[in-house]
């Protein structure tokens, strides 16, 4: 009996443990297979696009590229997608937010906490204490930003790459990126010049012109300036970034993904070159470099070559980095391009030095050397996603370091101000002050609206708006209200070193907005909120004008501007505009290009032409023939120049702006010369500042202004009056010859931004209007609608397209 129990028992033993083996054998795979096939079920891009991202001559339009993130969304719990308004031509403008399923669950929570941190008056008695808590609790908050100039595709279609490792792998550097980090992707901040640019690329495809540019602005509006706009805020997307994503998420670091020329280093990252803009706070500096180091070193070691950092590219204007001023760290990558999305090839001895470095001798900043061949998309991709990647796993591995450092910044915004530092502005009331005030607004500065100021300094009686320092964003404000002073920086051969971009952003002077510095304490009541909050004025009845825009088939981003400056005017304008003028919507104009110059009676059509700012050889010329299909090759020449000519003889108006008055100068023989034409940049440079301009104010064209303004200058002519241009007969009867506005004689033309040679200017004409026949030619020798940011001068441009 012992014997058959014992039997029994190791028996029954026996059956648990094979039950238990084929519980394991059975129930384990099938969890595994469940997940695999849950991850299965993740579209990788090629499902939805038909091709893997980065492959040869394949571009995704809008559509499919929302389409797969919808997807990807829809499958996959670390993504959630949505759309955060329409863009300027109505496509969904999205983001997605991608992090660890639990950090997913708890974004209200998580965005609270980068809330207190971003302001440090939100955080009670113990800040320190308080901050410590969340910091603990926090993420690293990473936006990636692409496509925003819509040429440089790698960039959106990296969007896609980036999203799918992050929602698909179970790699331990994923998972550790996903539970640290919350990331914000933008696949473009630019959706519509995505099928621009698509469009052209797919209709030239096979043909000579593959791989060009489209003959349009990729952008409606800005084009290329769309990413110049970022403390303007006058587009759409802008907006759209920065009121719903930027001042929601205030994220530690911003990754702005973009591309650069053909024959120069395959990759640039940071520290930015000098000079970087003083109100750039320290920590700002030293996390971007920090970051752009590490990413840089581990690309080389990996086996990139032709990385440069240090070079090319600045931290000056604030258009460029909403971030810097809010507490986040902008790390711009630029990639080598290619033909669009057609290969190329680069010889080494094509390779040409950039602005810090040379492609082809190693350096400190530069290496290691890239000797040249094939560049294609994929290439393009694969320094686009490590680079991503690599940003990443530092977000991930220093999440406090980074959290900490944000809060730093906030904290030093706070801190009490002392005797002789900038305490903060007060805005009287001034003819656009409410632009002004609103664009403050949207960058997340308070502001404080009072009935009287009082302090050992300054006593004003009366509605004034305070604009404090110690605040959060304080150093947003003080970067667009305090003039500037950029630095005068040569290169090693003696020539002004050239900036990425302008060197003036004062927006009180390019507004015609009053704005005091206060150095020492006061004391103001707030007596009610401020109320200065509005919306541009848009459609309603329209001006029935005859007026026309000249637009060359080679895009012109101030014919974009232009446009912007017609259709979307300020109403803060309106009591500076002459009669005939509409008090609600927009211009009425008509595009014209070069055939209907060539074919139509233009002064039967039109009263007025606008030809916006360009090189007089894009305007005569336009695309050299064979780069471009022959329809759009070709510019005005001779024939448009005759037939512009007749329609002002004829008693038409011809309003030029900036680089386009030299078109007229030269076509026209028109008694004028442009005194800085001719000269080098040691003996006279102004590469996008604001001047001061005094004005004939008993001229319609400046009725309504006062005597001083301002004009921006950049790549400007200026004119002076001669007896004959050229020593020629002029072709057309010139009657007379009025200066409008011109740059005044005992002072500093500078008032903000950086002038070289001033004294040669002094006294010459800045804007003059010329009689030939019945009409006239009106030369701006500036940009008065520069970036739809010159109110100051907008009147100046409306009046001379108006007035009769």
């Amino acid at each position: 009996m012992q014997t058959h129990a014992r039997f029994f028992r190791t028996t029954l033993y026996l059956a648990f443990v094979l039950l238990a083996v084929w519980t394991c054998l059975t129930t384990q795979p099938a969890s595994r297979t469940n997940a695999a096939h849950a991850t299965a079920q993740i579209p990788a891009p090629e499902e939805v696009l038909g091709f893997r991202p980065g492959d040869d001559r394949k571009l995704a339009s809008w559509a499919k590229v929302v389409e797969y993130f919808q997807k990807l969304a829809a499958t996959s719990d670390r993504v959630k997608f949505a759309e955060l308004g329409k863009t300027t031509m109505g496509a969904p403008f999205v983001m997605a937010t991608i992090s660890a399923p639990e950090n997913l669950e708890h974004l209200a929570d998580l965005q609270k906490i980068q809330e207190q941190l971003a302001d440090p008056r939100k955080l009670g008695a113990d800040p320190d204490s308080k901050a410590a808590q969340l910091i603990a609790r926090g993420k690293t908050i990473v936006l990636i930003t692409c496509g925003i100039h819509s040429d440089e595709v790698g960039s959106y279609l990296s969007s896609m790459l980036i999203a799918h490792r992050l929602a698909s792998s179970s790699e331990s550097e994923i998972q550790e990126i996903l539970k640290n980090t919350i990331i914000l992707l933008v696949p473009s901040l630019n959706p519509d010049g995505v099928d621009i640019v698509k469009n052209w690329y797919d209709k030239t495809l096979g043909t000579p012109y593959e791989g060009t540019d489209p003959p349009e602005l990729y952008h409606k509006y800005t084009g290329h300036d769309d990413n110049r706009d970022w403390y303007a805020f006058t587009q759409v997307e802008t907006q759209l970034t920065v009121d719903k994503i930027h001042n929601v998420w205030h994220p530690q670091i911003v990754h702005d993904i973009h591309q650069q020329g053909e024959y120069g280093s395959r990759l640039f990252l940071p520290p930015y070159m000098k000079p970087v803009e003083p109100n750039v706070p320290k920590q700002i500096v030293e996390g971007y470099t920090e970051l752009g180091n590490y990413i840089a070193k581990e690309m080389r070691a990996a086996g990139f070559k032709g990385i440069t950092t240090d070079s090319t590219y600045d931290a000056w204007s604030p258009s460029r980095a909403y971030s810097h001023y809010h507490g986040g760290v902008r790390i711009l990558s630029e990639t080598a391009s290619c033909k669009i999305a057609t290969p190329i090839t680069v010889k080494f001895d094509e390779l040409r030095p950039g602005q810090g470095y040379d492609p082809r001798k190693e350096a400190a900043n530069f290496g290691p050397v890239w000797r040249g061949g094939e560049w294609r998309l994929r290439d393009i991709t694969n320094h686009m996603t490590t680079a991503a990647f690599l940003l990443l796993k530092h977000a991930a591995q220093n999440r406090e370091h980074w959290l900490q450092g944000f809060y730093e910044i906030g904290k030093e915004a706070m801190r009490p101000r002392k005797n002789g530092e900038l305490f903060g502005f007060l805005l009287p009331p001034s003819p656009n002050r409410a632009r002004l005030l609103r664009i403050l607004i949207q960058g997340g500065v308070k502001l404080d609206q009072t009935l009287g100021i009082d302090s050992g300094q300054i006593h004003y009686q009366g509605d004034v708006v305070v604009v404090r320092m110690d605040q959060p964003y304080g150093v947003f404000a003080k970067t667009l209200l305090e003039k500037q002073a950029y630095p005068n920086l040569y290169d090693n051969s003696g020539n002004p070193q050239q900036p990425y971009d302008v060197t003036a952003h004062t927006l009180p002077l390019l507004m015609g907005a009053t704005v005091l510095p206060v150095t020492a304490p006061f004391k103001y009541r707030v007596p009610f909120g401020l109320t200065y909050i509005g919306g541009v004025a848009d459609g309603g009845p329209k001006y029935p004008s005859k007026l026309a825009l000249y637009k060359s088939h080679v895009p012109s981003i101030d014919e974009g501007w232009s446009r912007w400056a017609l259709e979307r005017r300020p109403p803060e304008l309106l009591p500076f505009l002459t009669e005939g003028a509409n008090p609600v919507g927009m211009f009425q104009y008509q595009q014209v290009d070069d055939h209907n110059i060539h074919s139509e009676p233009l002064s039967d059509k039109y009263a007025t032409i606008i030809i916006p700012d360009q090189t007089p050889r894009l305007i005569a010329n336009g695309y050299r023939a064979g780069t471009m299909p022959p329809e759009l090759s070709g510019g005005l020449g001779e024939k448009g120049a005759k037939a512009l000519r007749e329609f002002v003889e004829q008693g038409g108006t011809l309003v030029c702006l900036n680089r386009a008055s030299d078109f007229a100068i030269e076509q026209f023989k028109l008694p004028l010369r442009d005194v800085v034409a001719e000269l080098p940049r040691t003996d006279f440079y102004v590469p996008g500042s604001i001047l001061r301009i005094e004005l004939d104010t008993s001229n319609p064209i400046a009725a309504g202004m006062p005597k001083e303004s301002i004009a921006w200058a950049e790549n400007s002519p200026v004119f002076e009056i001669v007896e004959k241009h050229a020593g020629e007969t002029p072709s057309v009867p010139v009657t007379n010859v009025h200066v409008i506005a011109w740059y005044p004689k005992e002072k500093d033309p500078l008032l903000s931004g950086w002038l070289l040679g001033g004294e040669r200017i002094k006294g010459k004409a800045a804007l003059v209007e010329v009689t030939i026949g019945k009409g006239r030619i009106i030369l701006f020798g500036f940009r008065p609608q520069y970036r739809g940011q010159s109110l100051a001068t907008y009147p100046l441009f409306f009046n001379a397209i108006t007035h009769k």
